[in-house]
C-alpha cells in the first residue's frame, strides 16, 4: 500500500493541510487569511504569519477528520520550505517539523512551486514520461522541463519583473477594482473585446527571443495599460473598462501560451501542464485549450480548486518523493524564501 501523507502549506496567506495516499487525495482543507488583508490592498507578512498560527491547529483537526484517520496513521510528512513568504514558511516549518519528530516519521521540505505541478496527478493520474509545466501566479511565472517530477526540474524561463498575476492585480487596482484585482479583471474580461486595443507583448520579437526565449516580462504591458487609460481620462474620454480587461488579458494570455507551446515544440514534449492560481484565468485555459489542440499537444490544468495554495499541492508532491524512495530531508533544513526552481526538496 502506498504511505499516507499529510501536507502542509503556509507560503503565503492560505493555511493548507491535506492527506493524500498515491495519488489519492483524501482530505484537503484551506483556511485563507484573505479578507484580513483587503483593507490593506496587499498580503501584510506579519498578519500572514499570525494567522498561520491560529489557524493550523483547527485545519490539522479537520483534514484528520475528513479523511478518517489519527496522526498515528500518517508514514510520511511534506512541508512547503520555499520560495514564500519567511516568515509563514517559518509557521509551517516549524509544526511540520513538531510533528515529523513526535511521529518519527520522514519529513520532506519541498518546492511550492513544484507542488503547483504535482497536485494535477491527484486530478488526470501520474506523469507518464517528459512533460513540459507552466507555472502562473501572483508571485512566479515559469517554464519548466520536467523529466521527473521528483527528481528532474528544469527551469527554462522566468519572468523578469512582475508575475502574470501580479500584473492582473496591479492593473485591477489602477482600474479602481477591489482587491484582490485579478479575479475581477478576469470577470470583466469576458464581457469585453480583446480585439479592442493592441497592447504590447513582451520579449516577442525576434532579437528578444534569441536571449529570452523563454522568458516573461509584465512590467511594460501593466504600464502600457495604465497609459492608455491615462490618455483617456485626460481626454475626458470614458473608460472602456471590459475592453481594456479583455484587451490587457489577452495580451498576456498570448504570450504565456506562445512560449510554453515554442518550448514543447523545441524539446518533444506532447503534454503541457499548467498549474498556479493564475491558471485559474479563463482566457489562459481557452487560449491553451485551443491552441495546443491546433499544435498536438496534451494539456492539462487541474480544476479551479486546486490553482489556488492548498496542502493537496505539497501532499502530492511528497506522495511522489515518497513513492521514489527519495532520501527525506531530516530535520535541519531551513525555510528559503527564494527557493531555486530546479530544487524539489530541501
Amino acid at each position: 500500500m502506498d504511505p499516507l501523507v499529510l501536507g502542509v502549506e503556509s507560503t503565503c496567506d492560505e493555511t493548507g493541510v491535506a492527506l493524500v495516499r498515491g495519488t489519492t487525495l483524501l482530505a484537503d482543507v484551506v483556511a485563507s487569511s484573505m479578507d484580513e488583508h483587503a483593507r490593506f490592498g496587499g498580503i501584510v507578512p506579519e498578519v500572514a504569519s499570525r494567522a498561520h498560527l491560529e489557524a493550523f491547529g483547527p485545519t490539522l483537526e479537520r483534514a484528520l477528520a475528513d479523511a478518517g484517520v489519527d496522526l498515528d496513521d500518517i508514514d510520511a510528512i511534506a512541508v512547503a520550505s520555499g520560495p514564500g513568504l519567511v516568515g509563514s514558511l517559518t509557521v509551517g516549518v516549524a509544526a511540520a517539523k513538531a510533528l515529523a519528530l513526535a511521529l518519527d516519521v520522514p519529513l520532506f521540505g519541498v518546492n511550492h512551486v513544484i507542488g503547483h505541478v504535482a497536485v494535477d496527478e491527484l486530478v488526470h493520474g501520474e506523469f507518464d514520461g517528459r512533460i513540459m509545466a507552466l507555472v502562473v501566479s501572483g508571485g512566479h511565472t515559469s517554464l519548466l522541463l520536467i523529466d521527473d517530477i521528483a527528481t528532474g526540474v528544469t527551469e527554462l524561463g522566468h519572468t523578469l519583473d512582475d508575475a502574470a498575476g501580479e500584473a492582473f492585480d496591479k492593473v485591477g487596482r489602477l482600474l479602481g477594482l477591489p482587491y484582490p484585482g485579478g479575479p475581477h479583471v478576469d470577470r470583466l474580461a469576458r464581457e469585453g473585446n480583446p480585439t479592442a486595443i493592441a497592447f504590447p507583448r513582451a520579449l516577442s520579437r525576434a532579437s528578444d527571443r534569441e536571449r529570452h526565449a523563454y522568458d516573461f516580462s509584465f512590467s511594460g504591458l501593466k504600464t502600457a495599460v495604465a497609459r492608455w487609460v491615462e490618455a483617456r481620462e485626460v481626454a475626458g474620454e470614458p473608460i472602456p473598462v471590459a475592453d481594456v480587461c479583455a484587451s490587457f488579458a489577452a495580451a498576456v494570455a498570448d504570450v504565456l501560451v506562445t512560449k510554453a507551446i515554442d518550448a514543447c515544440r523545441v524539446n518533444g514534449i506532447t503534454t503541457l501542464v499548467i498549474g498556479g492560481g493564475f491558471s485559474a484565468n479563463s482566457q489562459l485555459r481557452a487560449e491553451a485549450a485551443r491552441r495546443c489542440a491546433e499544435a498536438g499537444i496534451d494539456v492539462r490544468i487541474p480544476p479551479m480548486r486546486y490553482c489556488t495554495d492548498n496542502g493537496a499541492m505539497i501532499a502530492a508532491l511528497g506522495s511522489a518523493l515518497a513513492r521514489r524512495y527519495v532520501g527525506d530531508s531530516g530535520l535541519r533544513f531551513g525555510v528559503d524564501s527564494s527557493m531555486s526552481l530546479e530544487v524539489v526538496v530541501a
